[in-house]
């Protein structure tokens, strides 16, 4: 008995200088969480996408964002690196354009070609014929690391996020591997970069994000918004008026980790919120050596992503106008919505079916 009981301290004190001292990637930085309010006030908990229909995409998995392109078909991101084309009246799915990596985010131009953004490889354009050529990546001479969402103004400039310089979807084995690294160290590596495809000229016109994410840009061209993940916030930023060149926050403390963020109709922007808050980690949030030894737990035991499907809409204000939810979360990690005149399509990081709702099920 003396024996086993000097085998058992010795293992515990191996498991605690294990957790004490074993070199992990993170570095956390200290910070103050705010509150959470859960489904409360205008984001109650409510069944609005519990009747969602789906679209059968194959053996493709997990369509992250989804833009309408100018012959009204849709066109979706997967995790293969395909470039699916969706035909909207029939539901038919085939594969448009094989752009590699990871892309996410996705936009239609004037031109009548596609562009994306890539978590591998950077920003890409996809001609309407389905040729993919690699525009940018890398940013003064620094390579990008985790090219995220993306917006296109009128004039042709891409804005998109570069979501964390330090924790690169590649070299991390994945982009939501990578997002929970960044999203546990809290250390501002995100950044919102401006580049002009004509110039070549690209730069960083917002740093210091945790974990930058989503990018709409106005109607109008006035701003944009940009969904900071990390801090449960949606920010503007000014780029035109007297205020150009300024950010601000105008939706703070939400109930869940935003995403993408897609410009719908009537100045309505819909943002998905992918996961729920964890209270553990909130509670961590003052305690950086803490978030350390929880990075040397097992994978199981660390903070990762509760199923959920919830999406917002807001104004360019921040105001929240609508939030829709499934309490069953049927289909779980909703990154996002993309808004036609007669659907709302629920975009995911997981699954092989892209979800939607009828808009007239919704004013009911």
């Amino acid at each position: 008995m003396p024996r086993f009981g000097t085998f058992l301290l010795a293992c515990l004190a191996l498991i605690g200088l294990y957790l004490v001292t074993w070199p992990v990637p993170v570095d956390p930085v200290a910070w103050q969480a705010p509150e959470d309010q859960g489904l409360t006030g205008v984001f109650a908990a409510n069944d609005a996408l519990a009747a969602a229909k789906t679209i059968d995409l194959g053996a493709h998995e997990g369509p992250e964002d989804v833009a309408v392109g100018h012959d009204d078909a849709l066109y979706a991101t997967m995790s293969s690196g395909a470039v699916l084309r969706i035909d909207q009246d029939t539901g038919n799915a085939s594969e448009f354009a094989r752009a590699g990596g990871r892309p996410l985010g996705i936009e239609s131009t004037p031109d009548g070609s596609l562009v994306v953004a890539n978590a591998y490889l950077g920003i890409q354009r996809i001609s309407p014929l389905g040729e993919v050529n690699n525009l940018l990546n890398a940013v003064d001479g620094e390579q990008l690391a985790y090219a995220d969402d993306l917006a296109v103004a009128s004039d042709g400039i891409i804005y998109f996020s570069d979501a964390s310089t330090k924790f690169g979807a590649l070299a991390w084995q994945g982009s939501y591997e990578a997002s929970l690294l960044d999203i546990l160290e809290h250390g501002g590596h995100g950044r919102v970069i401006a580049f002009d495809p004509g110039s070549g000229d690209a730069r960083v016109i917002v740093e210091g994000l945790n974990f930058a994410n989503g990018v709409a840009i106005s109607a109008d061209g006035r701003f944009l918004l940009i969904a900071e993940t990390g801090s449960y916030r949606i920010l503007r930023h000014w780029l035109l008026g007297p205020d150009a060149g300024t950010t601000e926050v105008i939706v703070d403390n939400l109930p869940g980790f935003p995403d993408n963020i897609n410009s719908g109709a009537e100045g309505r922007f819909w943002v998905g919120l992918v996961a729920p808050r964890d209270a553990k980690l909130d509670g961590l949030s003052d305690k950086p050596f803490l978030r350390k030894v929880v990075q040397r737990l097992p994978a199981f035991l660390r903070p990762a992503a509760v199923p959920s499907s919830h999406v917002i809409a807001i104004n360019g204000d921040g105001d929240v106008l609508t939030s829709l939810q499934d309490p069953a979360a049927s289909f779980p990690a909703m990154t996002g919505a993309c808004e036609t005149s007669q659907r709302l399509y629920l975009t995911r990081l997981f699954g092989h079916e892209l979800p939607y709702v009828e808009k007239a099920s919704l004013s009911r």
